[in-house]
Formats: structure tokens, sequence, C-alpha cells
């Protein structure tokens, strides 16, 4: 079965709808969400993506990343496949979007209209396999700096968006954290 990615401009204003696949391919804007979930000691909840995923296999990043299918809401979506991907259920706000473009070395290009979603839970994950590889709470200060030291073991919208989640998370809850930048 196709599933079909909702296109936007660069005001995140639906112009269509295209199969994913295509979508990577030609490198069309997309709407695509990002979730970061916490503990309750701050802790950020990582997955490794599957060595099988079609771009960033293998690669650590946030809790889950994925695109509402065309008729969802943003909501839905991220309730959905937290879910799907890492077995969770709880609730997760939105912060903030961005944009970003990547091309990948298998030809595909990620051109992504983000919005990011930040939760707390301290639930134990039940990953689906053919999407996560592996899991960990990490301290966000231990990963700011390897992220620092080990670029190349994170993905490309991890890695802009981080510094950002933290400030959000930071005003939420009122926790200081060492690191500034990366």
């Amino acid at each position: 079965m196709s599933e079909y990615l909702i296109l936007v401009d660069e005001n995140d204003i639906e112009c269509g709808k295209m199969e994913k696949h295509l979508v990577h391919l030609l490198g069309y804007l997309h709407r695509a969400f990002s979730v970061f979930i916490f503990n309750n000691k701050g802790e950020l909840l990582l997955q490794q993506r599957a060595d099988e995923k079609y771009h960033s296999g293998g690669l650590w990043t946030n809790t889950c990343c994925s695109h509402p299918q065309f008729g969802e809401t943003l909501q839905y979506a991220v309730s959905r496949r937290l879910k799907e991907e890492m077995g969770l259920s709880c609730d997760a706000s939105f912060a903030f979007s961005f944009m970003y473009k990547s091309n990948f070395v298998n030809g595909l290009m990620e051109n992504e209209f983000d919005h990011v979603f930040i939760g707390t839970s301290d639930s134990v994950p039940e990953p689906n396999k053919s999407e996560v590889k592996s899991w960990k709470y990490m301290n966000v200060d231990k990963l700011a700096l390897d992220i620092q030291q080990n670029p190349n073991v994170y993905t490309v919208w991890f890695k802009i968006c981080f510094t950002k989640v933290l400030e959000q998370y930071s005003v939420v809850t009122n926790r200081k954290y060492e690191c500034t930048s990366i």
C-alpha cells in the first residue's frame, strides 16, 4: 500500500500529496515531525534507526520522527507513530518548527517542514524492530558532547534542532543544562 505525504509551501500551507518514495526521490518540500521524549531525570530517549531504513539507517536520532499521512492531523500522526515505532503512548506538545534539506548517498533527499513535539515519560519503550535497532535514555550534556565528538553517528535533522529542543524543554521544566550549543 502506498503512503502519501503532504506537500507544503514555505509557510506550511498544504499544496498537494505525493507517494512517499517519489517525494524523497524528487526532493519536494513536505510536512514532517520529530518527537523528543524526556524522562523525569531530564534524559532524552534516543533511538538508533534500523539499518534497513530508506535513509540514515543505523544512525542515532530523537525518540521518533516521521510524516503525517495525507488527511491526518499532526497530533494524531505523532501519537500513531510514537506507538508504532517505540511502543509508547504519552502526551507530546508542539514546541516549534524548522525547515531543512539534505541529500543522502543513496540518491534520496529530505526537504522537510519539520514540526517538533516534546513530551515526558518514564515508560520503557517496546520498539518495532523493523524501525528501531536500539534505544537508550541519555543525559543531554553528555549527548551534546558526543554529538560534537561523533557527529557522523547522528541524523542530520537531530543535529539541527537539538539545541533549540533543549532551550524549549528548559523553559517548560525550569531545568538548566550545561550545553548551550553543539
